[in-house]
């Protein structure tokens, strides 16, 4: 789903961004890993264009399978090295003049009408790796290497979990505003209860017509200790009500463990259903722009029709919030109550994927007081 394709209830003469007031957020981009596309969207010797974190870049696979990011912008006279570049040996090659920059540091290696290159000619790389069938990189706005690493989920790896589907949506909100909904528990009943029969139109989702139909959510969220404190845990046990009833069919246990500013584990646990897990990465193209990509893993021996109702339920319940955070404003300082307390708590664990340069990202030359 698109900008606007989605959850956006506005009249038209209001719909555009600009009638939006988004309030007083935090920076940005924060420091840690995101998602750049899936693995074998880049095969050897391919040259893919990326926009992400108010950058252009370019991502190249080598012949022996080594993935790199670099800036986009060749530094001789600007040509785009991913329109039209192409990979040789272990460097990607400028279409203008065929400068070629090796993946590993940038450093140009050959200059092909020069009798000598330059010690200072080089182009930016980004530190990148790959887990989970996806290749990630490194944004950290000091330049800071990367302090912790991507989890592998052993059951992808050993192939005993399969791929089962995706969805991709393209969210008008700050990063920030996702991962904390896992903290904001008292949403879960009033905007989750409603059947997913319902759909994700919050205008309808309380309709009387499937009001024979509840969900019932209980979920604590917690931040890790070190050295893990760049992760937290959410545990949501869900039940379903018919006319009242209990529906023990479809109780799920659900264990999300966030990695850092974008990444979530969402492991299911069911007695008859059996298990998987929902990769959900969140990555900032631009300030109010994230493309989040929920993709599902789960038992090779379970009918696949099995995960893509649960990716197709998680999907409707994620749409209602989208129609929230498209239109809602960030508040540096909401009202609360005691019983939004994990609110705040998740505040203070998030700002740690930021730092004091955070605010001085070249995206603010449109005059924005974060």
């Amino acid at each position: 789903r698109g900008p606007g394709g989605v959850g956006d209830l506005r009249a038209p003469a209001f719909a555009a961004r600009r009638s939006r007031r988004p309030g007083a957020r935090p920076p940005p981009y924060p420091n840690g890993w995101d998602r750049v596309l899936d693995s074998a969207q880049l095969p050897p010797g391919a040259v893919r264009s990326l926009a992400l974190l108010g950058e252009q870049l370019a991502a190249f696979r080598t012949q022996d399978g080594q993935a790199h990011v670099v800036d986009a912008y060749c530094p001789h006279l600007g040509a785009n090295l991913a329109v039209g570049g192409r990979v040789v040996g272990d460097c990607i090659e400028c279409p203008f003049h065929g400068w070629q920059f090796r993946g590993e540091d940038g450093k140009c290696t050959i200059i092909p009408y020069a009798e000598k290159v330059p010690d200072f000619a080089k182009v930016r790389t980004w530190p990148c790796c790959e887990a989970n069938g996806m290749l990630l990189l490194w944004y950290h706005c000091e330049g800071t290497s990367p302090t912790w690493a991507v989890p592998q989920q052993p059951q992808i790896a050993a192939e005993e979990w399969v791929f089962r589907g995706q969805t991709e949506h393209f969210v008008e909100a700050h990063i920030q505003e996702i991962p904390e909904n896992a903290a904001d528990t008292a949403h879960l009943a009033f905007v989750h209860g409603p059947a997913i029969l319902s759909g994700s139109d919050l205008r309808y989702t309380k309709s009387k017509l499937w009001d024979f139909m509840k969900h019932v959510w209980k979920a604590e969220w917690q931040p890790e200790p070190e050295p893990n404190q760049h992760c937290s845990r959410m545990l949501i046990q869900h039940t379903a009500t018919v006319f009242g009833k209990r529906f023990s069919l479809l109780d799920l246990t659900v264990s999300a463990r966030q990695v850092g500013p974008g990444l979530v584990f969402l492991i299911f646990e069911h007695a008859f259903l059996g298990h998987g897990v929902i990769l959900q990465t969140v990555t900032p193209l631009e300030p109010l722009l994230q493309n989040v990509v929920h993709k599902i893993y789960y038992q090779k021996n379970v009918p696949a029709i099995i995960p893509k109702f649960i990716l197709r339920a998680e999907c409707i319940q994620f749409e209602r919030d989208i129609a929230i955070w498209n239109n809602k404003q960030y508040l540096p300082k909401p009202l609360l109550v005691r019983e939004d307390a994990s609110i705040q708590k998740h505040r203070r664990w998030y700002a740690q994927f930021y730092s004091e340069k955070s605010t001085r990202h070249p995206v603010q030359k449109e005059s924005l007081d974060w």
